[in-house]
């Protein structure tokens, strides 16, 4: 089958991209501006791509299917020509599901943090132990070059393979404003937490929670939902699930629970009880309680497909996570400097956590960028002044894009630092309408030769590009 993507340079497009072809597809796509490492990766997997969007050349292609982006909307010259010409017409989800996942056994893994940790860490068990999973993951995966790869199997024999996906409560296209998650049918969920998030799709909570239902009513009574046991919302969300469910945490009543856990600096340990039976003890070397959660999951993910106990263990003892997760980057002034992709409140308190189990006698200093479209608002103003537990100081970062929102609806960012000096955590607020074309991570720099001594640890947290305060920090 020929099939083009629209907007290929997107990660998820480019990796899915690549997946396509691996499968056995011709593929071609389009795109403005693709750059390194999609690029070299489009490179290295032979796939031809176009720069910009031009119609009479989709034409000339003659697409079997066409795969439109999700940044993807009306205007666009090819998008335009597939409609005028009523060319056959999916979303990524939609073809992943569809032509990826097929009637596989499906893991999904969802929830508001921990997703591509938990999906990474369940891919990773299962190619430990030679069963070559598929998998649609989107961190950066240090054991493979893509964040997709299609299932290992014969294609004659469409139910023997497991396909891994990270599930994502975003929305799938213009034309399709269901979660990408409803798409991929899974046979087992994860469901690690549900708190308010993108903002710029979901109004509330309840619409947040309504999505998640939504996918519930597709597990199959053969399936099941593994749900934090931990989590009020989530506890709320599975009530009428059609699927068996169980409810996994530290939680005494909970179907799993996670009990006997070690927290060293280097590692954690600990056991998972079910019922009358008690599985490990299972060690990674991560930190952080959430860390210990996502691993439970990945477990029981594996458990459920197939995979003994000593495959599990063996595996996580070889455990390698996606970059930006408590990934330790470099020196500065004797600082170590860890890098991580928390940018709501509860990762940032997990996050911390994690640090100060990892580092229990250095002072931590934190740069957070507020960049996404929830944290930007003022949705997070008392959360995001109460979730700094084991810093030694805080610099937040302009505002990302703030011309977005008018001003009573932005974050108050000086309003969150005189809180935190106040209390006793020295914290700036850099000023508002600094990009990263003015490098505010300069104005970062003094601050941290003011804060910081050898030996402290220096927690870098966003999603994005901290107006190259990375690129400073390990320049040496």
């Amino acid at each position: 089958m020929r099939i083009h993507f629209i907007g290929i340079g997107g990660t998820a497009m480019g990796s899915v991209a690549v997946a396509s072809k691996m499968a056995g597809h011709e593929v071609s796509g389009s795109d403005e501006g693709i750059y390194p490492p999609i690029s070299t990766m489009l490179q290295d997997a032979d796939i031809s791509w176009d720069e910009g969007f031009d119609g009479d050349r989709l034409l000339a292609r003659a697409p079997d299917l066409v795969v439109v982006g999700n940044a993807i909307s009306r205007g666009n010259p090819e998008l335009e020509t597939t409609l005028n010409h009523r060319l056959s017409m999916t979303s990524m989800a939609a073809h992943v599901g569809t032509e990826l996942i097929g009637k596989n056994t499906s893991i999904v893994c969802t929830g508001t943090h921990g997703k591509t940790t938990t999906s990474s860490m369940t891919a990773w068990i299962l190619e430990h132990a030679q069963r070559k999973p598929g998998f649609l993951i989107g961190g950066a995966l240090p054991w493979f070059p893509s964040g997709c790869r299609p299932i290992e199997r014969d294609i004659h024999n469409t139910h023997a393979g497991v396909f891994v996906t990270e599930g994502d409560e975003y929305d799938t296209a213009f034309f399709d404003k269901r979660s990408k998650f409803v798409h991929y049918r899974p046979t087992i969920v994860v469901i690690n937490n549900i708190e308010f998030d993108h903002a710029d799709i979901f109004d509330s909570i309840d619409d947040i929670v309504r999505s998640f239902k939504h996918l519930l009513r597709i597990v199959p009574l053969t399936g099941v939902v593994f749900a934090n046991a931990d989590c009020a919302t989530v506890q709320e969300t599975i009530q009428g699930c059609p699927a068996p469910v169980k409810r996994v945490g530290l939680s005494k009543d909970a179907d799993v629970q996670i009990f006997d856990i070690i927290r060293e600096p280097s590692f954690s340990t600990w056991s998972l009880k079910l019922a009358d039976d008690v599985i490990g003890p299972f060690k990674i070397e991560l930190v952080g309680d959430h860390n210990v959660q996502n691993a439970s999951m990945a477990i029981l993910a594996a458990l459920e497909v197939g995979v003994n106990v000593e495959e599990i263990q063996d595996a996580l003892a070889n455990l390698r996570v996606p970059k930006r997760r408590l990934e330790l980057i470099g020196l500065w002034n004797g600082c170590v400097i860890v890098d991580d992709f928390a940018h709501h409140p509860t990762a940032i308190a997990s996050t911390l956590q994690a640090l100060t189990q990892k580092f229990p006698e250095a002072r931590i200093h934190v740069v957070f960028e507020p960049r996404s479209n929830t944290t930007t608002r003022n949705f997070f103003q008392k959360e995001l002044a109460e979730c700094w537990q084991g810093a030694s100081s805080v610099c937040i970062g302009p505002l990302n894009r703030p011309d977005r929102y008018v001003a009573d609806e932005r974050l108050d960012t000086k309003a969150i630092a005189s809180t935190l000096t106040a209390g006793g955590t020295p914290a700036t607020a850099l000023e508002n309408g600094l990009t990263d074309d003015t490098h505010w991570g300069e104005q970062t720099l003094v601050w941290l030769r003011e804060q910081a001594q050898a030996g402290d640890v220096i927690a870098l947290l966003s999603n994005g590009n901290l107006g190259g305060l990375r690129a400073l920090l390990t320049a040496d």
